[in-house]
């Protein structure tokens, strides 16, 4: 009778356990912003830096929309090198623009979407605006890592996939009084996985979404 061996592979397997534990290490950052009274900040851009973060390519492309004499969403936020469409979803035609030293561009008088899509190639603050329209207003903000979030209408920013270790987190607002200028503060995902940021933010320059 034939006795069959069983081969053994302790180096995968150990290989196999390695990668499991990597996953298991990765963690959640749950960012919570609030303004000087304590009350959420929607729109709010949370993202981190640091020595263990991993540069990547942006992975996907990003719409802004006009509809309804609007661009949606009103906040955008996106890794440096991101292509951007801008479709309008109008019946009248839009004239979009933009003078920051960020990204200057001119989609002019048009409908439908634009054959070419605009590279955001540089670290900043954009401000969208309409040519044909003075009411119509957005922001763009572009920062160079992958990780980043936009907070909600209850004020929090997930930001998951993070392996342990301390970092750098930064908080900006369209509406901020210090400008362009975010807050920074550092979290050690050893210590903690939560944070609250608070913002002095300047109410008379809030845009009510619809």
């Amino acid at each position: 009778m034939m006795i069959k061996t069983v081969k053994r592979y302790p180096y995968l397997l150990c290989g196999l356990l390695f990668v499991g534990s990597s996953y298991a290490f990765a963690q959640e950052l749950n960012v919570t912003v609030q303004d000087q009274q304590g009350k959420p900040v929607q729109d709010a851009i949370v993202y981190i830096e640091g020595s263990n973060v991993k540069t990547a390519k942006p992975k996907v492309e990003q719409d802004i929309i006009q509809k309804g004499r609007q661009f949606h969403p009103l906040v955008t936020v996106v890794q440096t090198g991101t292509n951007i469409k801008f479709p309008n979803q109008d019946r009248v035609k839009h004239h979009v623009y933009s003078f920051s030293p960020a990204k200057k561009f001119e989609l002019k008088l048009y409908s439908g979407v634009p054959a070419t899509p605009v590279i955001f190639d540089q670290a900043g603050t954009v401000v969208l605006g309409c040519n044909i329209h003075d009411r119509m207003l957005a922001y763009v903000y572009i920062v160079d890592t992958p990780l980043f979030a936009k907070t909600n209408a209850q004020g929090l920013a997930v930001i998951s996939d993070l392996p342990s270790g301390q970092y750098k987190v930064n908080t900006w607002h369209y509406a901020l009084k210090n400008e362009n200028t975010p807050v920074a503060q550092t979290v050690n995902l050893a210590e903690k996985t939560s944070a609250t940021v608070k913002l002095d933010i300047n109410a008379a320059v809030l845009v009510i979404e619809k």
